[in-house]
């Protein structure tokens, strides 16, 4: 018996009981979410790349592929995924990063996770085979079901394969830093997005506003010349410890918030240590500030704020105006109408 056929007798036995399960890949992003009652259901074993076409720039792979090794298959052609997904593990997979939707510092100048997904083959909560999808942008007709069930926290669906779009890696990169307020930081950040400058992640913390070029080696070292600053050594390593979590501001050991916000919204005024992510648009908070405060400020600036890690984990995700959660409701039943797949994982509802 093939693995797929496997997923869909225990996926046709679950709801027949009603028995919730509990998907996992490599436990990676367990952190993430609300905490889920159910018997395990593992894809770890379903692994393995399907095809990479490098002039055509697209892979596909199975879900319990370990990120890593999709990511030295892509860099022996100097390709790779532009979003920039965090592991957060050793254990991260491509079932994991796709079903968390997790983008990286580049997100905001070259797109999200959800951008470079073109399609999926997944179980619905009865065990059917759904594709949706394809392997090129112009396959994708009317709604786009394969987005959808990107950052679904796996509560429609268990993904099997995933086709992406991947590019090159850019032929040059240069970080620069230079001393700013918080105010001041996020207006150059704002201003800058608005000119023709290659821009791939800009933060700020500490004092320190910190921007990061890619691109041609002229059009890099000509906007550099423009944006000022002095170079960071080991840069790199910079953005790998903001993707990842371990830049200074992650090891405190109050409790971690996302702040997603207009760009240009000025410093919020919350106690405790905010790093300014995604050219503005993302705030790390760590704070010990009551869930309705943090949530009051950034609904306030016309955003919303997810209790990332640490502290209560039920109450993670913004809470959805009425309608909002009727429409996730019908979409949850239409994918799972036994509501078996990670229940509770994003809301307490679905």
């Amino acid at each position: 018996m093939n693995l797929i056929q496997s997923f869909q007798d225990t996926l046709q036995a679950a709801t027949a009981s009603t028995t919730a399960l509990s998907i996992c890949g490599g436990n990676s992003k367990r952190f993430y979410g609300r905490e889920i009652i159910g018997t395990a259901f593992s894809i770890q074993e379903y692994t393995g790349v399907l095809t990479h076409v490098p002039s055509e720039l697209i892979i596909s792979a199975r879900a319990g592929t370990p990120l890593t090794e999709l990511e030295t298959v892509l860099e022996q052609e100097n390709q790779w995924l532009p979003f920039e997904p965090p592991h957060f593990g050793t254990g991260a997979t491509l079932g994991g990063t796709i079903a968390c939707g997790f983008s990286g510092p580049r997100r905001p100048y070259a797109g999200a996770a959800r951008d470079y997904v073109l399609g999926i083959t997944c179980l619905n909560g009865k065990g059917e085979l759904l594709r949706f999808g394809g392997q090129v942008m112009k396959n994708v007709a009317g709604y786009d079901v394969a987005r959808t069930l990107t950052g679904s926290l796996g509560t429609l669906a268990v993904l099997l394969d995933i086709t992406l779009k991947v590019l090159p890696r850019p032929q040059h990169e240069i970080t620069l830093q230079q001393e700013a307020t918080p105010a001041a930081a996020i207006r150059l950040l704002n201003r800058w997005a608005g000119q023709p400058l290659p821009l791939s992640a800009g933060c700020y913390h500490g004092q320190r506003l910190t921007v990061r070029l890619s691109g041609f080696e002229r059009g890099v070292l000509a906007a550099a010349k423009k944006l000022g600053g002095e170079e960071l050594p080991e840069a790199g390593r910079f953005w790998e410890d903001l993707r990842e979590h371990r830049h200074p501001l992650f090891l405190d050991p109050r409790p971690l918030w996302r702040l997603s916000v207009p760009p240009a919204t000025a410093p919020l005024d919350l106690d405790g240590d905010c790093l300014v992510d995604w050219g503005g648009a993302q705030r790390w908070l760590k704070t010990r500030l009551p869930a309705a405060a943090v949530r009051h400020s950034a609904a306030g600036a016309g955003g919303h704020a997810t209790r990332f890690s640490g502290g209560d984990r039920d109450a993670v995700f913004h809470p959805l105006p009425a309608p909002l959660l009727a429409l996730h409701q019908r979409l949850k039943r239409s994918f799972d109408p036994a509501g078996i797949l990670n229940p509770g994982r994003m809301y307490a509802e679905l």
